[in-house]
């Protein structure tokens, strides 16, 4: 995922107008002196937003100087330095809080992701986020979601197709319907998952076509058995009609619950919580 693109520039300058406004009524008190700093974890976790933080300081000014320390992705310690600044003291000061904002945003989602990836080690179940994002900050929030060790679901509606509960209660249930009027009206690559909250339902997406069968909060054991039902009904539409082999996936899960849902031969387990509950690591800007 590249985020070094124009949309990320616009980000970063609504973000500083947003805190800096009409300038910065403090920076006055001080002499523009080019000065040393560097940021240090107050906790432990995963590090995200060093590429957007070096980006953001650049868009105050062209001649900050920064060092990362570690990496995205990378594990950090209570305590350890995570990057080094050197510039004029407004520009650093007229970046800090924004940054770090982001930064230990970032770092919480990328170190609850791998609390949760860490559970699904022994098993051949990858970790996918949802669309369940901060406005505006999908982009950055599914980054972090990779820097954590997890993979990404869709990024919009125009990524792939996935009938829905109301789609389908629309569709007066016809499920096959539905899929053959995506199919009819969509670009070759696109997929097309079904959310199905019934056995009944993943069975007739597996038969109407559906690349993926979403299984919506239904229980671990009722997984277990209806995962090899729908992998011999992928088998023969495959024989039929030289269809793609089907992806299963669950959501609705409780992340104390995941090894259950990834012992069913399930092949993805998508969660908001990473996102949505996930807290922020704590970081500070130290000068030297």
């Amino acid at each position: 995922m590249d985020l070094l693109t124009p949309s990320l520039n616009h980000l970063i300058d609504a973000w500083l107008d947003e805190d800096l406004g009409r300038g910065d009524l403090s920076a006055i008190a001080i002499q523009n002196d080019i000065v040393q700093a560097h940021w240090i974890a107050k906790q432990k976790g995963i590090f995200c937003g060093g590429l957007v933080v070096e980006h953001l300081f650049k868009r105050i000014d062209q001649n900050i100087e920064l060092q990362l320390l570690v990496n995205d992705g990378e594990g950090f310690t209570t305590g350890q330095k995570l990057l080094k600044l050197q510039g004029r003291a407004r520009s650093l000061l007229a970046g800090e809080r924004t940054a770090l904002n982001v930064a230990m945003h970032l770092s919480g989602i990328a170190t609850t992701t791998s609390k949760l990836v860490a559970e699904l080690k022994n098993f051949q179940v990858q970790l996918a986020d949802t669309r369940k994002t901060t406005p505006g900050l999908r982009v950055l929030e599914k980054y972090a979601t990779r820097c954590g060790g997890g993979i990404n679901h869709r990024q919009g509606l125009d990524d792939a197709a996935m009938l829905k509960e109301n789609h389908i209660a629309w569709l007066d249930g016809d499920i096959s319907a539905g899929i053959h009027k995506i199919k009819s009206n969509s670009p070759w690559p696109a997929k097309i998952i079904v959310e199905a909250e019934t056995a009944t339902q993943a069975e007739q997406a597996v038969i109407g076509g559906a690349d993926g069968v979403l299984l919506d909060e239904l229980p671990p054991e009722e997984v277990l058995k209806l995962v090899p039902k729908l992998r011999n009904l992928a088998a023969l539409r495959k024989q039929e009609k030289n269809c793609n082999q089907i992806v299963i996936e669950v959501s609705g899960v409780d992340p104390s619950n995941l090894k259950a849902y990834a012992s069913t031969g399930i092949d993805l387990i998508s969660s908001s919580a990473p996102i949505t509950k996930s807290s922020w690591i704590d970081f500070s800007m130290r000068y030297e």
